[in-house]
């Protein structure tokens, strides 16, 4: 059985992320299994959003961080793997310095990706093939700690796409834009006008957690009421409280009400009842990207 091993470095503004994944080819379709993930809860959003660059602290973690990455990368004999960074380095005053000075001292390549591109990247997931549903359109709606992206689905195809700089952490420190809040809600409605309901295909870190929390079974969607009913829920306790009693990490404690947020708004805009969770994220995509641009169409 042929195995290629491949790697996806998504550089957030709440955590940095490493996927490995094998990819092998099978007849006519390509199979991903998930071979390591590893997590580290270093917010550049926080610096980012609040200070406008970096800070020395937080770009001390991120070296250690890519250093550890690189080793593992090795360990598992990696074939191609590509890091990607988003909001946070995007619009830090210092995020290309950050990044020739990841280049220097690790040897990984970070590619600061514009709100398209991430959102193109994570389409690329493919994740239609693993729903049977009535519905013929979706919306893929990704929120990050900067950012929230959509993509619309129709007929198996992408139609539209777009960023929009409202995100957790931008709820969190109360950078978010009332203007951009409004841009998101006059395209949502724009976007699914004269259509029958859209589902929504939810990814990131939060939803996945939501959907843990609910209980089902893998590939049942869940529904606006019961994010609507985690919202207000989740606001009766605090982050401490949170980490206690439902045992959130400390770094999603404090998100995952302002992500509640974004979701039920979007939903809501978009007319939509539910919303499915394949817990795939921007790694997942940079993964199958790479397979597709280095080994589709080779024997």
């Amino acid at each position: 059985m042929k195995i290629i091993r491949l790697g996806g470095i998504d550089i957030g503004s709440n955590s940095v992320r490493l996927l490995v994944a094998n990819a092998i080819p099978d007849r006519n379709e390509v199979l991903f299994k998930k071979s390591s993930l590893s997590r580290l809860p270093i917010r550049l959003g926080e610096d980012a959003f609040l200070k406008g660059k970096i800070s020395k602290r937080n770009i001390e973690r991120l070296l250690w961080g890519m250093e550890a990455f690189d080793r593992i990368v090795k360990v598992n004999g990696v074939q191609w793997c590509r890091a990607c960074a988003t909001s946070a380095l995007r619009e830090s005053s210092n995020g290309a310095e950050v990044v020739e000075r990841v280049k220097a001292e690790t040897g990984i390549a970070i590619d600061i990706i514009e709100g398209l591109e991430e959102a193109r990247l994570l389409f690329g997931t493919n994740v239609l093939r693993d729903f049977k549903t009535e519905e013929d359109a979706f919306l893929y709606m990704d929120v990050g700690g900067g950012s929230t992206e959509f993509t619309l689905l129709s007929e198996g195809a992408p139609q539209a796409s777009r960023s929009f700089r409202i995100g957790t952490l931008r709820v969190l420190q109360g950078t978010d834009d009332k203007n951009e809040w409004k841009a998101m809600r006059e395209w949502l409605k724009e976007v699914v006008a004269g259509m029958d309901e859209v589902a929504m295909i939810g990814s990131g870190g939060n939803i996945n957690r939501l959907f843990k929390m609910s209980g089902k079974a893998p590939g049942v969607p869940l529904s606006r009421d019961y994010l609507e009913a985690q919202y207000v829920f989740l606001q009766k306790f605090t982050p401490d409280e949170l980490v206690k009693r439902l045992d959130l990490n400390t770094d999603r404690a404090d998100v995952i009400v302002p992500a509640c947020k974004i979701y039920v708004s979007a939903m809501e805009w978009a007319g939509s009842l539910k919303m499915f969770v394949p817990k795939v994220g921007l790694s997942d995509g940079i993964v199958r990207d790479l397979y597709r641009v280095h080994f589709a169409q080779k024997p």
